[in-house]
């Protein structure tokens, strides 16, 4: 199966260890929920628009500050999960530990993105403008629902909430980090 994001985005977020010269930036790519069965294998929720991606990873990085790497054993899709055998845990205790925890890989590992796409995190900080031009403020979070994405937009109108919708959002300039919006009735703070 093939890489299928949404056209505008990759889920892909990143954590991990501050960008350096010495030390590589991660993206997430999950996050272990529970043991599975006795034999050390766990559930995992993907974070990534291509969950096939666990299949053909050799080592993934554990935890979310200072993640540490571990062989992967084997991956294996199982409904909406991937079930993952990490080597040195192999049994359901010795996985016990690894509840909650983040799976990431380094931002060099992340699978290229068409034109017009680009990852969530990259949009953190920019510039929102609407389609006449008033400054709305700047992207401060990005909230993932079941429907769609909300980001939030904070400046001078205090919070706004917008919809990540085609008929909000408009526009988005990457290199010059600026998104141009169209608000909808109701969508700015009374």
């Amino acid at each position: 199966m093939t890489e299928q994001p949404n056209k505008r985005h990759s889920s892909q977020t990143v954590q991990g260890s501050v960008d350096t010269a010495t030390e590589p930036s991660f993206l997430v790519i999950g996050q272990i929920t529970k043991p599975h069965g006795v034999t050390g294998e766990v559930r995992v929720i993907p974070h990534t628009d291509v969950p096939e991606r666990f299949t053909w990873l050799e080592k993934v990085f554990v935890g979310k500050t200072n993640p540490q790497p571990i062989v992967v054993e084997s991956a294996r899709l199982h409904n909406n999960l991937v079930l993952l055998k990490l080597a040195g845990y192999d049994d359901r205790d010795a996985v016990e530990v690894l509840r909650g925890a983040w799976l990431q890989v380094p931002e060099s590992e992340a699978i290229p993105l068409a034109e017009g796409e680009y990852f969530l995190f990259q949009l953190i900080g920019i510039e929102v403008l609407t389609d006449g031009g008033e400054p709305l403020g700047n992207l401060v979070e990005i909230i993932e629902t079941g429907a769609n994405n909300v980001f939030r937009v904070s400046g001078s109108r205090g919070d706004v909430l917008l919809p990540d919708i085609d008929e909000v959002i408009l526009g988005i300039d990457l290199d010059n980090g600026r998104m141009t919006v169209h608000l909808l009735p109701g969508l700015l703070p009374e």
